[in-house]
């Protein structure tokens, strides 16, 4: 891209960050894997980017082919941005990233996490040990899990045979699946609701355990 500088190394990693390695780049792929978005979609979930980067950054993606713009059909009618295939061949480099970056003792805790990052989460940290078809209602968007094993796949949309519903604000969600909290307790304060199988519920928020942290001398 003119005027941007890069490695100027023949090492096609090099040559990889040269296209997604400017700040905030990686990100805007992660939110745009679950599907297209609109430009204030992607400001809300990125906290922190401002108007003009967050434009640079499209900018830079759609020049180098990781995504494009398209129109919504009516009644939407709204551009929105979308990966392309190449650019959603990215996914597996950002799950070895969740799985490399969940092992560092200095990860924020307590930190928001977006839809995006739930959904990455949970294909990410799938142990492979349970086979089922999960609704995740998160209140202005909804999306089914199916469970084969180690396959996770998650999909947009609530499945009318999905055989239990899990409803509630991302983060209290996140809290329980990947946070420790006692799924029993999240329901008794009201951020998590639970229809249809229990004991499927119970394996589920258990199926994505973190990897231990590394040792840091």
């Amino acid at each position: 891209m003119p005027g941007k500088r890069v490695y100027d190394d023949g090492c096609a990693v090099a040559h990889a960050l040269d296209l997604i390695g400017e700040r905030w780049a990686l990100l805007v792929v992660r939110e745009l894997l679950p599907g297209p978005r609109r430009f204030i979609d992607l400001q809300t979930s990125l906290r922190g980017i401002s108007p003009t980067v967050l434009t640079q950054r499209l900018t830079d993606l759609e020049t180098v082919g990781v995504l494009r713009r398209e129109q919504l059909p009516p009644p939407a009618s709204t551009r929105v941005y979308a990966l392309t295939e190449w650019g959603r061949e990215l996914e597996p480099v950002l799950q070895a990233l969740g799985r490399w970056g969940a092992r560092s003792p200095r990860r924020p805790a307590q930190a928001p996490i977006t839809t995006a990052t739930l959904l990455a989460a949970l294909k990410t940290m799938n142990a492979g040990a349970l086979r089922g078809v999960i609704g995740l209602n998160l209140g202005p968007e909804a999306y089914t899990v199916r469970l084969d094993g180690p396959h996770a796949e998650v999909t947009p949309g609530l499945d009318p045979a999905a055989a239990l519903t899990l409803s509630g604000e991302v983060g209290a969600l996140g809290a329980v699946i990947f946070g420790g909290q006692p799924l029993a307790a999240a329901e008794a304060a009201g951020t998590v609701r639970l229809q249809g199988d229990r004991a499927l519920a119970e394996a589920f928020v258990h199926a994505f355990p973190l990897p231990p942290l590394v040792e840091v001398s």
